[in-house]
């Protein structure tokens, strides 16, 4: 293998006129060197934010396809074109240095974002999360931190993701109404994440609480999770702190053998004091984060009882059959009776007016148990008559 220095390599650059003497060797960087063949050399380097590759070669004879054959022994797809020697009216690319005939070949800038280059490499990561821990300073590129997703990189470039510290949680508490040796029951509160969203752990979950009670999904982002509410909607979640029990509480939840009662203050006063509302739920096409009565959707099936009422807002009671996402908000919405505080689906408020009041399901004991959350006080407040 030849011997060649950052010095080196910065003659050579001088030789095909990209370098003067105002560059010095630190600014020859990431230098590689590779044998394609025992008869010659292969060095890649970076060099004033591009990267070259130069051969050593005094058999390829200005051959272009076999240099190209050579040089893609290093990287398959690398497209770029072989630099003509400058001091050769014959347009030759071989150029002599040192006693030994080099070609020069500089790979052709392909950028992109930088968060589509990490969505690429990390397809297991969405490219939000990406995002994310661009903005926080997490991701360096040519050893320098980059805080926008659309800072413009290269394959070429050394992308670097440095991990921060996990999150200490651990003086983080949440209701406990029940656990045992297989489940927890917790009343959330508002504002609480089921887990967090992806690799990014940003803030307190209820995930990060089962995750001290639980050995199931314990190496994940949602230990102990087996069913989920909306960040904005409170009241009762089991957890299940082995994976037998998880095994056991996900197929009640999939063969809707529990019973889940919601309490929803709405707006307006309902048509029916008691209804079934069956109606088909999807994905909102120009919202995919949104979901939307649809013809074409899942069944969706939510039983409702008014409870009380007065001019302007309903206290209901709403028990799903199924367990789409977002049902009851859709439901409601789409009847003309927008839960009070749907950002989405309805008007701001002070809250989402959505309470997981009661669970009903059968533990690993064998019991069937009815878990409760208590109607928060802002319920109460605007139905004050209530006996909940």
């Amino acid at each position: 293998m030849v011997k060649v220095s950052s010095s080196d390599i910065l003659a050579i650059l001088r030789r095909f006129e990209l370098a003067n003497e105002d560059n010095v060797p630190r600014h020859i960087e990431h230098v590689k060197f590779s044998n394609p063949h025992e008869k010659n050399t292969l060095i890649s380097f970076r060099y004033n934010k591009r990267q070259f590759y130069v051969l050593f070669d005094d058999t390829a004879e200005d051959d272009e396809a076999y240099i190209l054959q050579q040089i893609r022994t290093d990287k398959q797809d690398v497209i770029g074109d072989i630099l003509e020697n400058p001091h050769d009216s014959t347009a030759t690319f071989g150029l002599p240095f040192k006693g030994k005939e080099i070609y020069l070949f500089a790979v052709k800038s392909d950028k992109k974002r930088l968060d589509n280059i990490l969505s690429s490499l990390y397809p297991d990561i969405s490219r939000s999360t990406w995002q994310k821990r661009i903005k926080a300073g997490h991701v360096s590129v040519n050893g320098e931190v980059q805080t926008s997703p659309k800072f413009a990189a290269t394959d070429a470039d050394n992308i670097a993701v440095h991990t921060p510290d996990a999150a200490d949680y651990s003086e983080h508490e949440l209701p406990i109404v029940y656990i045992d040796e297989n489940v927890i029951v917790i009343n959330k509160p508002i504002g609480v994440l089921t887990h967090s969203k992806g690799a990014m752990n940003e803030e307190f979950s209820v995930a990060d609480f089962f995750r001290r009670y639980s050995t199931y999904n314990s190496d994940t982002n949602r230990p102990g999770i087996v069913h989920r509410l909306d960040r904005d909607t409170s009241g009762i979640m089991i957890g299940a702190r082995n994976p037998e029990t998880a095994t056991m509480l996900q197929k009640q939840f999939a063969d809707r053998k529990t019973k889940k009662t919601y309490i929803a203050v709405v707006e307006g006063v309902l048509k029916q004091d008691a209804a079934k509302i069956e109606l088909p739920i999807g994905r909102n096409p120009s919202a995919p984060s949104t979901f939307r009565v649809d013809a074409k959707g899942k069944v969706a099936t939510t039983n409702y009882t008014v409870l009380d009422a007065n001019d302007t807002e309903s206290l209901v009671e709403l028990r799903p059959v199924t367990g789409r996402t977002h049902q009851l908000r859709v439901h409601m919405s789409y009847i003309g009776n927008p839960i009070v505080g749907d950002r989405v689906y309805g008007k701001p408020a002070d809250r989402l007016y959505l309470h997981a009041y009661k669970l009903e399901v059968t533990i690993p004991s064998g019991d069937r148990k009815v878990f409760d959350a208590p109607l928060p006080a802002e319920f109460k407040a605007k139905f004050p008559n209530t006996s909940l």
